[in-house]
């Protein structure tokens, strides 16, 4: 077994509007995010779950989770191989469908752009975009069981 990372995170519900979820449209889908010193993240629904469309959504979380582990990756591929990258930009974009079951993303399409700082590096820096997708940790973990540890509380 290689080493093991482990992650904690502390999510807190901040919705309450006095009622609780007593009806769909009597609570809010705002909550915090906190892990360990880091500035507090505010996140929502989507829009289209009655989310405030001004934080962050899980939907969005997964698609820039998938896109900034791809740069990454990419980036220590480039320093390795002597690629000198000079700038990098990706317009990624995800596909979620809604059905009968609750929902699924079908895909997610990264569009990474790269600069490089010679002519002769991009061959090269065109290549390893192939090798950070099948190192990235995000998109080898996109099809997974995910277990339930749940407790309740009055």
């Amino acid at each position: 077994m290689g080493k093991e990372h482990v992650y904690r995170s502390q999510l807190t519900w901040t919705g309450n509007k006095g009622e609780g979820t007593r009806s769909y449209t009597s609570y809010g889908r705002e909550f915090e995010i906190n892990i360990g010193d880091k500035p507090t993240f505010y996140g929502s629904s989507d829009p289209a779950f009655r989310g405030d469309p001004t934080r962050y959504n899980p939907e969005d979380l997964l698609v820039i989770s998938l896109s900034s582990c791809h740069m990454l990756w990419y980036l220590h591929l480039c320093s390795a191989n002597g690629v000198i990258v000079v700038d990098y930009q990706d317009n990624a974009s995800g596909i979620m469908i809604e059905d009968e079951n609750g929902g699924r993303f079908s895909e997610v399409t990264l569009h990474p752009v790269v600069t490089v700082k010679e002519e002769n590096m991009r061959e090269l820096a065109n290549a390893l975009h192939h090798e950070a997708h099948e190192k990235c940790f995000i998109a080898n973990s996109v099809n997974f069981p995910v277990k339930v540890e749940a407790s309740s509380k009055l």
